[in-house]
């Protein structure tokens, strides 16, 4: 069974903790680089860490690096799969530690960056002639570095779009995917199902904030948010984003039944990466979800008839449609590594091999990251797939920013979303407010 490579923040505790780590990763031992000016001809042994864990995956990297092997036989490529920031930070404070390492949280790429715990990749960048804005989309550019320092490059991507139950839409009389938020919340009224006693026995969607993909990240990312001011500070109360977008969703919550009602029947699903999916179960005719849901389906309910599509946008921004939240895996030259030009070659063959990076996509079913691979992928040929392709190549859409403190100002923010949905918020602009000023304090907090 296919599983998507980023999950959503769930504890503040640990997303607190892995800040932590990468906050002192720059006081751990020295490294051995020899930087871009190493002979690259000389045999070697680099240490490539990963966190990619199924037996497909692991294949999917094996079969990369003995293709690598071709045309760099010098370089020996030992890999350590299933290792999470916390394994990957302790390693690279090591003297002993990987040499090429890779993340699924790019919320963590300011704190790589500005420790030092991942090598600033611009000196290798230029002697090899690669222009990034030439190969990379820009969103994939915009969180593989902080505050103008490049420590990563992108290595495939996620999309959000729109998953719904084409029977669902044909017998509620919906002919196509809304593109507005008000078709939106018309449509999921339309589809809602309810029981002989008033309970819901399909949701049109679920639109609670615990409800899997449904983040208040996710979501926002339709609103074009920027979270952080010129002035470096969290801007979530100045600008009418977040405040627009909470006042909907709580609409579209009451709109399907209110909240406990929604909660209540939420309690009943079953696991989100199962075939017991609420959508795959037929519990939910919508669902925001990412492009590897689509190997999902394909697998445990193959005969599902659903279509994809990007999520709606704002009624006021409806030539933004096609916009969407992206993520990726990020790669980077450990601090600890003793062969820096070794393992630049590798991370440029793993991100810049067009045949590479389209047969890792099509394997585990995730967006390629380059203009080219985009250009000649066969995921394009899969029509579920296909949206994803686009709403990763429209330039409207965003992901959150890098930060010092990693993903913990998306904690704070999350938090307050759930006492928003709740009703345990009183004044929704005076509640975002305390949340910048929470975020900006640690921020502060978090600088050397």
């Amino acid at each position: 069974m296919h599983r998507p490579r980023f999950r959503r923040l769930t504890a503040s505790i640990a997303v607190a903790a892995t800040a932590a780590l990468l906050a002192t990763s720059c006081a751990g031992g020295s490294g051995g680089g020899t930087g871009a000016d190493e002979d690259i001809n000389k045999k070697v042994t680099i240490k490539f860490w990963h966190g990619w864990s199924q037996e497909s995956e692991v294949k999917a990297i094996n079969d990369l690096i003995a293709k690598f092997n071709t045309t760099h036989p010098n370089i020996k490529v030992e890999a350590t799969p299933n290792v999470n920031d916390d394994k990957l930070t302790q390693g690279v404070r090591s003297s002993k530690g990987p040499d090429v390492v890779s993340s699924f949280t790019t919320d963590n790429v300011g704190q790589f960056c500005s420790s030092g715990g991942w090598v600033d990749l611009a000196p290798f960048v230029t002697k090899s002639g690669l222009d990034p804005a030439k190969t990379f989309p820009k969103a994939t550019l915009d969180y593989t570095q902080f505050q103008g320092k490049r420590c990563a490059l992108p290595f495939l991507a996620d999309a959000y779009g729109l998953y719904y139950n084409k029977d669902m839409f044909t017998a509620a009389g919906i002919t196509s995917p809304p593109k507005t938020m008000s078709e939106f919340k018309a449509d999921a009224v339309k589809l809602q199902q309810l029981n002989a006693d008033g309970s819901i026995k399909v949701a049109g969607v679920m639109p609670t904030f615990h409800g899997y993909e449904f983040t208040p990240a996710h979501v926002l990312a339709q609103w074009g948010p920027t979270y952080v001011g010129a002035d470096g500070k969290s801007n979530l109360a100045s600008t009418p984003q977040a405040a627009q977008m909470l006042t909907y969703q709580k609409e579209l919550v009451e709109a399907l039944g209110g909240f406990e009602k929604l909660e209540k029947f939420r309690a009943g699903f079953g696991e989100e990466f199962s075939a017991q999916n609420p959508f795959q179960a037929g519990q939910v005719a919508m669902q925001l979800d990412g492009e590897w849901r689509t190997a999902s389906i394909a697998e445990d309910s193959p005969t599902l008839n659903y279509g994809t599509a990007p999520l709606p946008v704002p009624d006021d921004q409806a030539d933004s449609y096609g916009r969407g939240y992206l993520t990726g895996t990020v790669i980077g030259i450990a601090k600890s590594s003793h062969h820096q030009a070794a393992a630049w070659e590798f991370i440029k063959f793993l991100t810049t091999d067009t045949d590479a990076v389209n047969s890792f996509a099509a394997t585990i079913h995730n967006v390629p990251t380059t203009f080219a691979a985009l250009d000649s992928t066969p995921l394009a040929g899969d029509e579920h797939f296909k949206p994803f392709l686009e709403v990763f190549k429209n330039p409207a859409s965003n992901s959150t920013p890098a930060s010092l403190n990693g993903g913990k100002y998306q904690v704070t923010f999350q938090e307050f979303c759930y006492a928003w949905e709740a009703g345990r918020v009183p004044d929704l602009k005076s509640g975002l407010a305390g949340v910048d000023k929470q975020i900006d304090t640690d921020t502060a907090q978090a600088k050397p």
